[in-house]
C-alpha cells in the first residue's frame, strides 16, 4: 500500500471533480439541438468579452465540445481524456499512454482557449498528421461555429496568412518556426502570415521540446565562400590516425600526466567530441605549412579539420544520413524520416559532402535563427501531450516551466514486457531476432521490429529473405508509405520493420484474429541511448486494453553498451564461457544498461540546457531587434523614431569632443552646415552644440522629405531603409557571435566562465550592431542623393 501519492496523482485528485461536472451536463448537452448546441459559443464568447472568470464556463464548454464529437465524429471522449484535456487548458505536459486518444484530447481546451479571440496553434511533427488532424478534429470546431487553418509546407503566402487568421490553425514544429523567423524579416506588414504567438498545444510533445532542442531552425542564402577548404581537409582526415583514448575531459586534455596521448586525436563518444592530440597539432602544421595552429589567423584551419574529422568518426551513412540522388541527406535520429529540406550547420553538412565525394556545396549564410527552445518559450500559455514524459519531466519543468502529469489509462495495460536478451556478438543477436520472428509469425501474431538505423533495418531485411518470410520494410529511403505500412502492421501474421519511430502518431490496430494470436509482439534492435525512446517502441502494442508483448534484444558489441557498460563490466562478460548462440542472463547486465542510459539522457540533458543558456543571449537581442523592427513595420508615423536615431546618434559622437567628429556627424547625417557652423563648433559647450545639430537635422528632414515627393513617400522610404539595415547587420552581427562562441571554449583555460565571458562579448558585439544600424539608416535615409536614386 502507496502511503505517498505522486505528484501526478494529488493534481489529478483536484481536476477530478470538474471531470463529474462535465459528465454530469451530458444529458443536458444530448437535449440541445444542434443549433442550440452551437449558440453555446457566442454565448461563452460574450462571458468572456464582459471579463467573466472563464473557470465558471469551463465545465459547461468541456461539455459542449464532448457532445460535438459524439454528432461529428462518432466518439465522446472518456473520462480519463477529459482529465488530459484539462491538464493541457492548464498549461502542463499530459502523459497519455499510446492509443489512448491524444488527437481527440485537444479539442476542447482548443475550443475554449481560442474563444478569447486569441491564436490557437496546434502543433504536429508532419504534415501529414497536422492535415488529418485539422480535417478530422476540425470538425467539431467548424460544427461549433470556430475557424479551422492547416498550414502545409507547400502552401503560398496568401494561404498561410488565411490559415492563421483562423481560430485554431494545426501546423507543424518547423512551419510555425520559419514563418515566426520571415515574418520577422519581413519588408512590410502585407508580407507577414502569422497574428502572434498565443496558446501552443504541442503533441508528440518529447519530439518537439527535447529530441529537436539542440536543432535550430535556420534561414539561410548562399554565402559565396569557397569549398576547397572542405576537401583539402577531408584529403587530411584521411591521414590523420585515431588514439585509442575514448573518454576526456577539458581538465585533461593539456595535462600530460593523467591522459597518455595516443594517434593523432581522440574521440569521445559520450560528448561526441573531437580534440587533436599533440602528434596531430604537429601533422596539421606541417600539411598546410604554418607555424602555430592555435594562433588565432589559424582558427578556420583548425575548425575545418575538427569538421572533417567530425564527419569521419561521428556522421555514419544510413544512420546519421543518406546519400541519395548525389546528395547528402539527413535523417532524423528519433523518427527514422528523412529531412531533404534541413542541412547540418556550421559546415558539418559540407564536410560530410567532401567525405562522400558528392558537390560540396556553398556554405550559407544565416539570415535568422531560432532554437525549438526559445521560440515556444515566446508563446503566452502552452501545453503539450506525449506517450513517453516521465523521464524528461525535470527538463520539462526547468527549461520550459511545465508539470509532466502522468495520466491514467482509460483500460488497464495488459501488455507482457520480457526481460531483455542479450548476446555476446551482433551476428548471434540479429541470428536471435530472426528466430523469435519467426516463431511468433508462426502463431499468427503481427510482429514489429524497431531499429535505430537504416542499416540494420536492411541487414534483418535480407535475412528475413533468406527466410522466405514477406515482411514490409519502414525507413528514411520509403517514408512516404509510412502511413499505409503502418496501418498494416496490425494484421495477423503480418512482419514490419520500422527505422526508430517512423509511423508515430498513427494507431496500429489489431484484426479479430491477431488479437486472439496474442496481440502485437515488438522487438527492439537494441536499447536507444533514452529510455523514452524504447518505451515509445514498447508502447506501440497494447493499446486500449489490446493484449500484447515486447522483448529487446542486445548484444556487448552494440554501441551502447561499448561506450557506457565500462571496460570491468565488458571484460567480465568476455571472459565468461558462452556458448555460441548462447544468451546471457544477468542481473548486473541489465542495471548496466539501464544506467548507461540515464548516464547518456543527463549529459544530452546538459548539453540542451547549455544551449539554452548561450542562445537565451542570442534570444534578448533578437527580441530587442525584432521589437524596434515591429515598431517600424507596423507604425504608420516613423519619423519620430528616425529622428530619436539621430539625436542618439548626436549624443554617442559628440562624446564630449566638440570638434573632432563634426564633419563625420554631418556627412552621416546629411546636413551641411555653413563654414562659421564648422569652425565654430569646437567653442561651444557640449549641450548647446547637440541642440543646434538637432535642430538642423529636423530642418534637413523636412527638406528631404518634399524631395522624396511627400510624407507618404518617405515614409515608405525610410521604413524599407531601416528593416534592410536591421536584416543586414543582424545578418552580420549573427556571424560575429557564431565566432565568438566556436572561440569561446579556450576562456576556459583562462579560469574564466566561458558562459559570462560570452554574454559580456556577445552584449559589446550587439551594441556595435546597433551602432551601425543606426549609422546606415541615418546615412541612407536622410542623404539627398540616396533619396533621388530611389525615387
Amino acid at each position: 500500500m502507496h502511503i505517498f501519492k505522486t505528484h501526478s496523482e494529488r493534481v489529478l485528485k483536484k481536476v477530478k471533480p470538474i471531470v463529474k461536472e462535465i459528465l454530469r451536463l451530458d444529458s443536458a448537452m444530448q437535449q440541445m439541438s444542434d443549433e442550440e448546441l452551437k449558440g453555446q459559443t457566442e454565448k461563452f464568447r460574450q462571458w468572456i468579452r464582459d471579463g467573466k472568470p472563464v473557470a465558471k464556463i469551463l465545465p459547461e464548454a468541456f461539455a459542449v465540445v464532448r457532445e460535438a464529437s459524439f454528432r461529428t465524429l462518432g466518439m465522446k471522449q472518456y473520462p480519463v481524456q477529459l482529465l488530459s484535456g484539462l491538464m493541457l487548458y492548464n498549461g502542463c505536459i499530459s502523459e497519455q499512454k499510446t492509443g489512448e486518444g491524444k488527437t481527440l484530447v485537444c479539442a476542447a481546451p482548443a475550443y475554449l482557449s481560442a474563444l478569447s479571440g486569441k491564436p490557437v496553434h496546434v502543433v504536429t511533427v508532419n504534415d501529414y498528421l497536422a492535415k488529418r488532424d485539422a480535417d478530422e478534429i476540425g470538425q467539431i470546431h467548424r460544427f461549433l461555429g470556430l475557424t479551422v487553418g492547416c498550414i502545409l509546407g507547400e502552401m503560398s503566402q496568401e494561404e498561410r496568412r488565411a490559415a492563421y487568421a483562423c481560430d485554431i490553425t494545426y501546423a507543424t514544429n518547423h512551419e510555425l518556426g520559419f514563418d515566426y523567423l520571415r515574418d520577422n524579416m519581413a519588408m512590410d506588414e502585407s508580407e507577414t502570415v502569422m497574428r502572434g504567438l498565443g496558446y501552443a498545444i504541442i503533441d508528440e510533445a518529447d519530439s518537439v521540446l527535447i529530441d529537436e532542442a539542440r536543432t535550430p531552425l535556420i534561414i539561410s542564402g548562399q554565402g559565396g565562400k569557397s569549398t576547397k577548404m572542405y576537401e583539402i581537409c577531408d584529403v587530411l582526415a584521411g591521414q590523420l590516425e585515431r588514439g585509442t583514448q575514448t573518454e576526456f575531459s577539458a581538465t585533461k586534455i593539456f595535462d600530460a600526466d593523467e591522459m597518455k596521448e595516443t594517434g593523432d586525436y581522440a574521440v569521445d563518444e559520450k560528448e561526441k567530441n573531437i580534440v587533436l592530440t599533440a602528434n596531430g597539432i604537429r601533422k596539421v602544421e606541417q600539411f598546410f605549412h604554418i607555424d602555430d595552429l592555435s594562433d588565432p589567423k589559424n582558427l578556420t584551419i583548425h575548425h575545418h579539420v575538427i569538421l572533417a574529422l567530425r564527419a569521419k568518426e561521428l556522421m555514419k551513412r544510413d544512420k546519421d544520413y543518406m546519400v541519395k540522388d548525389g546528395a547528402v541527406q539527413i535523417v532524423d535520429e528519433f523518427t527514422g524520416r528523412v529531412m531533404p529540406d534541413r542541412r547540418y550547420s556550421d559546415g558539418l553538412h559540407q564536410a560530410i559532402e567532401a567525405k562522400e565525394g558528392v558537390q560540396v556545396m556553398e556554405e550559407n549564410r544565416t539570415y535568422a535563427t531560432i532554437t525549438f527552445q526559445n521560440f515556444f518559450n515566446k508563446y503566452e500559455k502552452k501545453s503539450g501531450m506525449t506517450g513517453t514524459a516521465m523521464t524528461e519531466k525535470k527538463e520539462f519543468r526547468d527549461i520550459y516551466g511545465m508539470d509532466v502529469i502522468a495520466i491514467p489509462t482509460n483500460r488497464p495495460v495488459i501488455r507482457v514486457d520480457h526481460e531483455d536478451a542479450v548476446y555476446k556478438t551482433m551476428d548471434e543477436k540479429y541470428r536471435a531476432i530472426i528466430h523469435k520472428i519467426k516463431e511468433v509469425h508462426a502463431k499468427g501474431q503481427p510482429v514489429l521490429v524497431g531499429t535505430t538505423d537504416i542499416k540494420t533495418s536492411e541487414t534483418l531485411s535480407a535475412m528475413l529473405k533468406k527466410e522466405g518470410l514477406k515482411h514490409e520494410v519502414l525507413n528514411a529511403k520509403n517514408h512516404e508509405l509510412e502511413a499505409e505500412i503502418i496501418a498494416q502492421a496490425g494484421k495477423h501474421g503480418a512482419v514490419t520493420l520500422a527505422t526508430n519511430m517512423a509511423g508515430r502518431g498513427t494507431d496500429i490496430k489489431l484484426d479479430d484474429e491477431a488479437r486472439a494470436a496474442g496481440g502485437l509482439y515488438v522487438i527492439g534492435t537494441q536499447r536507444h541511448e533514452s529510455r523514452r525512446i524504447d518505451n515509445q517502441l514498447s508502447g506501440r502494442s497494447g493499446r486500449q486494453g489490446d493484449p500484447g508483448e515486447s522483448k529487446f534484444y542486445i548484444s556487448l558489441e552494440d554501441r551502447l553498451m561499448g561506450i557506457f557498460a565500462g571496460k570491468n563490466m565488458m571484460d567480465l562478460f568476455n571472459s565468461m564461457d558462452i556458448e555460441k548462440d548462447e544468451e546471457i542472463g544477468s542481473p548486473l547486465l541489465s542495471k548496466a544498461i539501464t544506467n548507461a542510459q540515464k548516464k547518456i539522457e543527463s549529459l544530452n540533458f546538459a548539453s540542451r540546457e547549455q544551449l539554452l543558456k548561450y542562445d537565451t543571449v542570442n534570444c534578448r537581442q533578437r527580441e530587442e531587434l525584432y521589437e524596434m523592427r515591429n515598431i517600424f513595420l507596423k507604425n504608420s508615423s516613423v519619423e519620430d523614431v528616425l529622428l530619436y536615431y539621430a539625436d542618439g546618434f548626436i549624443a554617442d559622437t559628440l562624446n564630449g569632443d566638440n570638434h573632432t567628429d563634426m564633419h563625420k556627424i554631418c556627412d552621416v547625417l546629411g546636413v551641411r552646415p555653413n563654414a562659421d557652423f564648422l569652425a565654430d563648433g569646437h567653442k561651444k559647450n557640449t549641450k548647446d552644440l547637440e541642440q543646434e545639430l538637432k535642430h538642423l537635422v529636423r530642418e534637413h528632414y523636412k527638406k528631404v522629405e518634399v524631395e522624396a515627393g511627400g510624407e507618404e513617400a518617405m515614409q515608405r522610404l525610410v521604413r524599407r531603409t531601416v528593416l534592410r539595415a536591421m536584416n543586414v547587420n543582424w545578418m552580420r552581427h549573427l556571424e560575429a557571435m557564431d565566432k565568438l562562441k566556436e572561440g569561446i571554449g579556450l576562456i576556459a583555460y583562462a579560469q574564466t566562465d566561458p558562459l559570462l565571458e560570452y554574454q559580456k562579448r556577445g552584449a559589446v558585439l550587439f551594441e556595435e550592431t546597433q551602432r551601425q544600424i543606426r549609422e546606415d539608416v541615418l546615412r541612407e535615409a536622410l542623404n539627398s542623393r540616396m533619396i533621388r536614386i530611389a525615387c
